[in-house]
Parts: C-alpha cells; sequence; structure tokens
C-alpha cells in the first residue's frame, strides 16, 4: 500500500495550546490533523493530515472532483478545520485539496513562503470576511402593468407593452446599481478589503431560495471591531429601492484573501502527488 499524501488545511499563527487543540481535529477522509511547524520559525505552523493516496493523487482526484457528493464531503471538512482554527488564531487557508508527498515536503514549502506568510497572516489578524450579495427581485424586473391597447393596432400595444416592461426592468437594475454604490461606500468606512466575485447563476445563485437574479457577489475584509457597524450600514443599502435585496452573510475565516499556495513558490493542488 502506498503511503498516505500530506493534505494542508491553513497556514497558522502559533498560539499557546493550538498544538493539543488541532490534534483533537478530524478533518478530511476523517483523519486526525497536526501541526507541521517551520524549521526556522516556530512562530508558523501548517495544519495538515494524512489521506490514502488512492483518493488524492493526481489522477483520482480529478475525477473525484468531478463528483459532487464527493466534494461536498471533503469541503465540509477542510472548511470544518479552518473554522476551528479561526476560533484559537489567525489563518491563512489554502485552497481545497492541496496536497503534498509527504511532511517534510509540506515543511520546506512553508519555510520557503515564511516571509510572505507572515506579512499576510500579519494583515488577516483580527479580520474576518463577510460576503455580501445583492439581488434583483425576478418578479420586480419582469412585470410590469399591461397598458390597455385601446385604438392601437395589436403590433402596437404589444410594442408598448415591452418598453414599458424594458422601463420597469432598468429602473429595478438602477436600484441595485445604487444599492451596490451604498454597499461600497459601507466597504470603505468599514473594511479593509474588497474581492469583487463573479456573479452566480443557477442553483448557486440563490440558495436561500428567496428569489431573484444575483447582480453583485462581493467578499470584505473587516476588522473585528467594525463588523456591527459595517453591517449595519449594509442591513440599510437596499432602504427605499423596490425589487433590490441585499444579503450578508458570515462572518468567514478570510478565505478570498488568502494567497493560494502555489502563487508564493508553494503547491498547487496535488503538488508531488505521484502519478
Amino acid at each position: 500500500m502506498s503511503d498516505p499524501l500530506t493534505y494542508a488545511y491553513a497556514v497558522v499563527r502559533n498560539a499557546e495550546g493550538l498544538r493539543e487543540a488541532t490534534t483533537l481535529l478530524r478533518g478530511v477522509a476523517d483523519t486526525p490533523v497536526s501541526l507541521v511547524t517551520d524549521s526556522g520559525d516556530d512562530q508558523l505552523g501548517l495544519a495538515v493530515s494524512h489521506v490514502p493516496t488512492q483518493d488524492f493523487q493526481e489522477g483520482a482526484l480529478k475525477q473525484h472532483l468531478e463528483d459532487l457528493e464527493w466534494l461536498e464531503v471533503v469541503a465540509r471538512a477542510h472548511h470544518g478545520v479552518i473554522e476551528a482554527l479561526g476560533e484559537r488564531t489567525t489563518v491563512l487557508p489554502l485552497r481545497l485539496a492541496t496536497v503534498y508527498l509527504d511532511d517534510n515536503r509540506a515543511r520546506e514549502v512553508l519555510t520557503a513562503g515564511r516571509t510572505m506568510f507572515a506579512e499576510r497572516l500579519a494583515r488577516l489578524a483580527e479580520h474576518v470576511e463577510w460576503g455580501v450579495k445583492i439581488y434583483v427581485e425576478s418578479s420586480a424586473a419582469v412585470a410590469a402593468p399591461t397598458v390597455p391597447a385601446g385604438d392601437l393596432t395589436p403590433g402596437r400595444a404589444y410594442l408598448r407593452n415591452r418598453r414599458q416592461q424594458q422601463s420597469v426592468r432598468d429602473t429595478v437594475y438602477q436600484a441595485a446599481q445604487k444599492a451596490a454604490e451604498r454597499v461600497e461606500a459601507a466597504g470603505r468606512k468599514h473594511a479593509s478589503d474588497r474581492v469583487r466575485h463573479r456573479v452566480q447563476q443557477g442553483v448557486l445563485a440563490d440558495a436561500a431560495g428567496a428569489g431573484g437574479e444575483n447582480f453583485v457577489n462581493d467578499a470584505y475584509l473587516v476588522p473585528q471591531k467594525r463588523c456591527d457597524d459595517f453591517l449595519a450600514d449594509v442591513a440599510h443599502a437596499a432602504d427605499g429601492l423596490a425589487g433590490v435585496r441585499v444579503e450578508a452573510t458570515g462572518p468567514w475565516a478570510p478565505y478570498s484573501f488568502a494567497m493560494p499556495l502555489g502563487e508564493s513558490g508553494g503547491a498547487a493542488a496535488t503538488e508531488g502527488a505521484p502519478p
């Protein structure tokens, strides 16, 4: 049987009692979590566990990532470890399925990126991520009163009603833009950074099932002491704007603001995995 691979969850700032607390966690494939430390600086650690080679070597992993049920299980375990670590220290979350041949290779990557990781952790300290989504309500965007045809021909009546519907739609999207400007103003006032994500479509666009088209899908890095003020301003972003809904989710570990390990001279997912 092949030796297990090292699955990495996050770079962490070491803290009192962290190593002991980490040993109580179970991660991907229900494996125990441990800390790999930087050989030259024990203030940095890499949270890892050991996963089966047959599931996480490059070829198998590519197939698994197309299996939504398998992916959900792994993602939940990955997120659970990061959230638990985030309750005790500053975390730099890594990309799902970042895998190394062994702990020694993981330690080499941690050591090579020591300066960058330390700087990024310092920036993220005492911050959390909030997601803000703005929706255009479907009913408001498409519904418009039908104008009586009067003496108009059917063709002209149809065109007039279409223009009326387009006018309503334009008004709703203008309102959504106004809400977006208010959220951005709240971000400039209270947040340290923002990431603009691609708007979601299909099932992911409205997981709450409230209906609507995703117009904005942003993430904000907010100091913990400013969260209440940020959320209060976001909560009023849609005031007086018909057909617009604003949702804030979080707080999360700062996934959107963590540089993937592969961008620092480290490894992308499955780096070092056997063929």
